[in-house]
C-alpha cells in the first residue's frame, strides 16, 4: 500500500483481553496525576472483560493521532471521546508513533454495559496492553515481561486509576508499600506468588442490585475526599488494613481476609455519607444483602464475605468448594433483591491475555 508520496505504509496490529478487578483494599483519594492517597489491593476477576484489536497504520503526512473507534460495532461518541483525548496525552511522552499514524480500534465488553461493573478498568488496561504491544512491534525491540506490564500499568493508570492492576492475574496491589519491593504510587505490583492457592479459586458472584447510573461519578468521590474530616485517619487505616490483607491473602487466612474486606467495603461508604455534600449509593436492597449474608455465615460457619465498589451492587466472595450451597442460598433468598433477578458469576482469574 503507497500514500501520496510514493512511500509504503507500514501497518500494525494486535489485540488484548483485560479483566475487571474488585478492590478489596479502596482507592479513595487522589492526587496529582491519578495517584493514589493510600495503597490499594485487588482480585484480578476474569469473565467481566473487554476485548479489544488495535491497528496502526503509519501516515507521515500527519503529525496528530488519527482514530477510528467502534464499541460492540458501533460508534460511541462519548468513548470515542475519551479516548481520542488519552490517546492526544500519550502520543507527547508515551507513545510519539501515534502522531504519525491512524488508529482503528473495536472493543467489546463480555458483560452487559449496565450491569453495574465499571468497564473503565477492563477497558483502559485492554488498550493499554494493545499499545505498548504495538510499540515493540513498530521498533522491533523486546523488554522483560515485568517492564511490559510495568509500563502497561502506568498507562492503564492515567487512563482510569484502577485500571493499573487489571494487568497481572490473581492481585495485584497499587501504591507505594514497603513490604512489597517495587511497589509504587505510578503502577501496581502483581501478587500472584504471594496468595495462598485457596485464593486462585476464589469466586465473586455479583449482584446487580441496581443499574442505573451512579448519582455522584468516582471521580467526584475521590474530589470530595480533599475536605473530608475524617480522610486523614482514613489513610491511616487503608495502610494498615493493606499490611494485615497481605499477611491473609499469603497464609490463606479466610476469616482475617473477610473481615477487612467487609470493613473496607463500609468504611468506603461511610466515608460517602460522611463528604460535604454527603450522598449514599447503597440500596435498600444492598443492606438486605449484607444483612442476610452476616445471617447465613452465623448459622452455617461458611466462609462467605461480600465487598462493594462506589456504587450499590454487591460482590460475594467464596471459596470454590462452597460453590454449591452458597449458589443454592444466593439463587433462593438473595436473588429476589437484584435487578430482574441479575447475577454475574465470576471468579479470580489469569490476567491480560493476548488474543490476535
Amino acid at each position: 500500500m503507497s500514500n501520496s508520496t510514493g512511500q509504503r505504509k507500514n501497518s500494525f496490529s494486535t489485540g488484548w483481553q483485560c479483566p475487571s478487578n474488585i478492590a478489596l483494599v479502596k482507592y479513595w483519594g487522589k492526587h496529582g496525576n491519578q495517584l493514589p492517597n493510600n495503597p490499594s489491593v485487588s482480585f484480578t476477576l476474569s469473565e467481566a472483560a473487554t476485548r479489544t484489536f488495535v491497528t496502526w497504520e503509519e501516515d507521515l503526512n500527519t503529525d496528530s493521532p488519527g482514530l477510528s473507534f467502534l464499541f460492540d460495532g458501533k460508534e460511541n461518541r462519548a468513548f470515542e471521546s475519551r479516548i481520542r483525548k488519552f490517546l492526544d496525552a500519550m502520543s507527547v511522552e508515551h507513545f510519539p508513533f501515534l502522531k504519525f499514524g491512524h488508529l482503528s480500534i473495536e472493543t467489546s465488553n463480555s458483560f452487559p454495559h449496565s450491569s453495574g461493573i465499571a468497564s473503565s478498568a477492563s477497558a483502559m488496561s485492554a488498550l493499554s496492553m494493545a499499545l505498548c504491544d504495538l510499540e515493540l512491534m513498530i521498533s522491533g525491540k523486546s523488554v522483560s515481561d515485568v517492564l511490559f506490564h510495568r509500563k502497561a500499568s502506568v498507562i492503564s493508570r492515567l487512563g482510569s486509576g484502577s485500571a493499573c492492576r487489571s494487568v497481572y492475574p490473581v492481585a495485584a496491589i497499587w501504591g507505594q508499600f514497603a513490604e512489597v519491593p517495587g511497589s509504587s504510587d505510578e503502577w501496581a505490583t502483581g501478587l500472584e506468588s504471594g496468595v495462598h492457592k485457596v485464593f486462585h479459586t476464589f469466586h465473586d458472584d455479583i449482584l446487580i442490585i441496581s443499574p442505573e447510573e451512579k448519582s455522584v461519578s468516582s471521580s467526584a468521590g475521590h474530589g470530595l475526599m480533599e475536605n473530608n474530616p475524617y480522610a486523614p485517619a482514613r489513610y491511616v487505616q487503608a495502610r494498615a488494613h493493606t499490611g494485615k490483607l497481605l499477611t491473609a491473602l499469603r497464609e490463606g487466612d479466610l476469616k482475617a481476609f473477610g473481615k477487612i474486606t467487609e470493613d473496607e467495603a463500609l468504611t468506603l461508604h461511610a466515608l460517602m455519607m460522611c463528604s460535604d455534600p454527603s450522598y449514599i449509593l447503597m440500596k435498600e436492597g444492598s443492606l438486605s444483602v449484607i444483612n442476610l449474608v452476616r445471617r447465613f455465615r452465623s448459622d452455617t460457619d461458611i466462609p462467605l464475605y461480600f465487598t462493594l465498589d462506589a456504587g450499590p451492587n454487591v460482590h460475594l466472595l467464596y471459596p470454590e468448594e462452597f460453590e454449591e450451597p452458597v449458589g443454592q442460598f444466593i439463587s433462593s433468598e438473595l436473588r429476589p433483591l437484584c435487578h430482574e433477578g441479575r447475577i454475574i458469576r465470576d471468579r479470580v482469574g489469569p490476567g491480560p491475555q493476548k488474543i490476535a
